[in-house]
């Protein structure tokens, strides 16, 4: 395991685009909430650009991705939005630059890619949290998403609680090892790859968007028969948003589906956490420890900086 150094007052954060294109009104947006926080923002020298679904060729993104990690004057990375994308570079990477220039990364959804990969290679703790033209520009972004990360400038122990939302204990038990996970399709896309997710004796997070009962039906027995989810501690279900079907035909539903896979485990489950495609976003670092209670209904996680 590597933790990135802390943020200081005065420092300066990167924010690249390495998934889908942003949209530039809403990143300018979002920029004044780290400038609030006594940190400047460079971006990416690339991260206007637009290739269809891509924000740019995979070159582009690749190369903004590398000169941030470089960049000795930038000592976070906060990505502009998710999308879709970031698995296409994750062959290029330079991991020993990764490796020998440890620093914040922090991200969510398509950035589960680059979170598992940097892990499996490097051992990197980074960051499932809210992003700037997708988060932290809306309107509706809350004070307690935006504490979140005081947790870069300070070492933190997080405890998530019923304080936080209402939890639904799935499996009773204890559970302690690493957390690692994010979205679930995008573990699923790991599998059979470099960058497989490894589960084996650790917390798995899981959360989603966009995704019918039927798909998290096909995505957790893809997890199930890999073996993955039997490997595990515990797990923490996140938010499932827009999980509706998208038309009116037969179906089960997200909680039937939980249960046939989820519930049926012989270790501790607990669902209802507030992260993930929502707001508030309760932010945890990756790749730390982390301990999942069912008697006191709390998730506890290690202080992702030194």
């Amino acid at each position: 395991m590597m933790k990135p150094a802390r943020l200081q007052k005065g420092d300066t954060i990167g924010v690249i685009a390495p998934s889908g294109p942003v949209n530039m009104e809403k990143l300018h947006k979002a920029i004044p909430f780290f400038e609030k926080l006594g940190l400047h923002v460079q971006l990416g020298q690339h991260i206007e650009e637009k290739n269809g679904y891509l924000a740019g060729t995979d070159e582009q993104r690749l190369a903004d991705l590398h000169e941030m990690i470089a960049d000795k004057n930038i000592k976070a990375i906060i990505f502009a939005r998710g999308g879709y994308g970031a698995g296409r570079i994750a062959s290029d990477i330079d991991y020993n630059l990764v490796r020998n220039n440890p620093k914040i990364i922090w991200g969510y959804s398509d950035i589960t890619y680059l979170h598992t990969a940097f892990h499996q290679a490097t051992g990197l703790v980074t960051f499932h949290g809210p992003m700037l033209a997708s988060d932290i520009s809306q309107d509706d972004f809350d004070e307690l998403s935006g504490r979140m990360f005081e947790q870069l400038f300070e070492p933190t122990k997080l405890c998530y609680s019923e304080k936080s939302s209402p939890l639904c204990v799935r499996v009773s038990g204890e559970a302690e090892g690493e957390l690692v996970g994010g979205n679930l399709s995008l573990l699923v896309s790991t599998i059979g790859t470099p960058y497989e997710i490894d589960t084996k004796g650790k917390i798995i997070l899981l959360e989603d968007i966009g995704e019918e009962p039927y798909r998290v039906d096909a995505m957790l027995n893809q997890l199930k028969l890999s073996g993955k989810l039997a490997e595990a501690t515990g797990i923490v279900v996140g938010d499932f948003a827009e999980s509706e079907p998208k038309v009116e035909k037969p179906s089960l539903t997200m909680e039937q589906v939980f249960h046939d896979y989820l519930d049926k485990l012989n270790i501790p489950v607990i669902s209802g956490f507030k992260i993930g495609h929502c707001l508030p976003h309760f932010s945890v670092p990756l790749g730390v420890h982390a301990k999942l209670s069912s008697s006191k209904k709390t998730l506890t996680v290690d202080a992702g900086v030194e």
